[in-house]
């Protein structure tokens, strides 16, 4: 598991797949979450601008990412 320390209140979906390491671009979050394969605290969420906050969780191809302040 990958954890993300936040540095404001929130980080959006799309950056924090971006900053675990587990997409190369932004244009490849996009792509990953709108079609389905990535899901938030265990649901699919298709929104690339999705906030996520402390204690939250996000999975893609088998990784997680534990978001914490």
């Amino acid at each position: 598991m990958k954890t993300i320390k936040l540095r404001d209140e929130h980080i959006k979906l799309g950056q924090a797949l971006k900053a675990a390491g587990l997409v190369s671009s932004g244009v490849e979050a996009k792509e990953v979450i709108q079609s389905g394969h990535v899901t938030v605290n265990g649901e699919t969420d298709t929104r690339r601008g999705r906030k996520l906050y402390a204690g939250d969780t996000a999975e893609y191809d088998g990784e997680k990412i534990k978001i914490e302040d």
